[in-house]
């Protein structure tokens, strides 16, 4: 490959001044001026429990552990990458980039993106750190991106004295790492990491901390499946009524394992003498089988900030779908796709105003009930044009769908406020009463015409109307 090649042709130029007691170092100890080394090259990691010795193999053999890491990778493996853009509005679109989109749909030769990002979140939940190697075109522009082994030493976090990074890699053909080691500087990785404890370099994962517990409830499991290989016979002794020697003991020991244990269990047994046999073994009620192993499961979910409800628990009660689906991704999922998020925005190199993005509509397709429900009330409330929603779908636009509708009867804030300008809800006046006329009856006189008043009102709609009332 011509990324590598230029790796190799260069790295004797970024280690020269490097090199000697002051070169590129891996991380050590406080106490050695440095921090401590968490993963040894030379022996097995021991994932905080010293006496652990159990790979992360044997331990992904447990079903809990197993189940979490599926779940997860696989959950954020359906996401689909968006390459989004910020426009004169603040608004993100989602947009193609002849650039950046191809390495989003295809990262590499040999995986598809669904594949690519379970492989990153295995990994990282599994070794705690993920590293991907960029494989860039004479533009610079990254075309691939390799996921290397992150098992504890293959790659090797190396700090120079003024504080830059590097990494050395060790070969592998599928990446196209040949008979060689390389050094390459950081910007040529993607390293995502867990939570760093020890060193800001190197992230320690759920499965360090799950490790004592998966290891308890193997045991629990293998000892349980040799007691029922034995047809549940629980181990015990003979007991003679008085003394015997060494040598009988020795000889009914070895009758009795040969013909009545393993494969020979259940099988009847005739003894003399008096000889009694009384079993020693616990019983699965006496030891909390089901108890232990419930308890190993709740501890390495809560290594992986896994629900139980997701595992097989009981359903928390009143929680809809969307709630199950909204508690795992808040509690489990979200802190792993930003960090996706922002490593891939970095290792890019996205310009200012683009960013890539996981669909997280993905889990609300498992419960299409409640994404309809969304879709209507973001319409209806005026958030989102119908046809948006449509497309959300996978459904064509509609004429008239471009726009955003609101009822009539609805009026705007401003509109609002004129009115109560006028205090429209106030109480109304009190009408004044209006005045009763007089009754001519109750007069005794005749009622009399005012000649002179009507004789001037004459002459002003005379005047008015201009004629003469002579």
């Amino acid at each position: 490959m011509r990324m590598l090649a230029k790796f190799r042709s260069k790295a004797a130029n970024w280690l020269d001044p490097l090199r000697g007691s002051n070169g590129l170092s891996p991380p050590m100890s406080a106490s050695m001026g440095g921090w401590e080394v968490v993963f040894s090259t030379s022996q097995p990691p021991t994932y905080f429990q010293h006496d652990i010795k159990s790979s992360p193999e044997t331990i992904l053999a447990y079903p809990p552990v197993y189940a979490c890491v599926t779940l997860i990778s696989n959950d954020i493996g359906k996401m689909r990458y968006k390459l989004m853009q910020q426009n004169e509005d603040s608004i993100w679109n989602e947009v193609q980039s002849p650039a950046f989109s191809p390495v989003l749909r295809k990262p590499n030769r040999y995986q598809n993106h669904v594949q690519f990002k379970q492989g990153w979140i295995t990994s990282k939940l599994i070794n705690g750190n993920t590293y991907a190697l960029k494989q860039r075109d004479p533009r610079g522009v990254v075309t691939a991106l390799y996921l290397l082994d992150s098992y504890p030493g293959v790659v090797t976090p190396l700090v120079a004295p003024d504080g830059s990074v590097f990494y050395q890699l060790t070969p592998d053909n599928l990446t196209g790492l040949e008979d060689v080691q390389v050094v390459v500087p950081a910007s040529e990785i993607i390293h995502d990491r867990m939570n760093c404890f020890f060193h800001p370099l190197v992230g320690i994962g759920p499965m360090a901390a799950a490790a004592l517990s998966a290891e308890q409830g193997q045991s629990i499991q293998t000892d349980s499946n040799r007691f029922f290989r034995q047809g549940a016979k629980p181990s015990g002794i003979l007991v003679a009524p008085g003394a015997i020697t060494q040598q009988t003991a020795d000889a009914l020991r070895e009758y009795w394992n040969k013909n009545f244990t393993g494969d020979n269990a259940g099988r009847v047994a005739v003894v003399g003498d008096g000889l009694k046999y009384e079993p020693i073994r616990f019983t699965s009620s006496d030891s909390q089988t089901v108890e232990q192993i419930k308890l190993t499961s709740d501890f390495v979910a809560m290594a992986f900030h896994m629900p139980m409800f997701k595992l097989g628990g009981t359903l928390p009660a009143g929680l809809k779908v969307s709630d199950q689906n909204l508690v795992y991704y808040s509690d489990c999922l979200q802190s792993l796709i930003e960090e996706m998020e922002v490593c891939l925005d970095e290792g890019l190199a996205l310009p200012n105003g683009m960013r890539t993005e996981l669909d997280t509509d993905a889990l609300l397709r498992m419960d299409p009930a409640s994404m309809a429900t969304v879709l209507v009330e973001l319409s209806k409330g005026a958030l989102m044009k119908p046809n948006e929603a449509r497309q959300r779908l996978n459904l064509p636009p509609v004429k008239g769908g471009d726009t955003v509708y609101m009822q009539q009867q609805n009026y705007s804030l401003a509109a609002l406020d004129e009115r109560d300008k006028t205090n429209p809800l106030a109480a109304p006046p009190t009408p004044t009463p209006a005045p009763v006329p007089a009754d001519p009856a109750a007069n005794d006189e005749d009622p009399q015409v005012d000649t002179e008043q009507a004789r001037a009102l004459l002459a002003h709609i005379a005047k008015g109307l201009e004629f003469d009332t002579d």
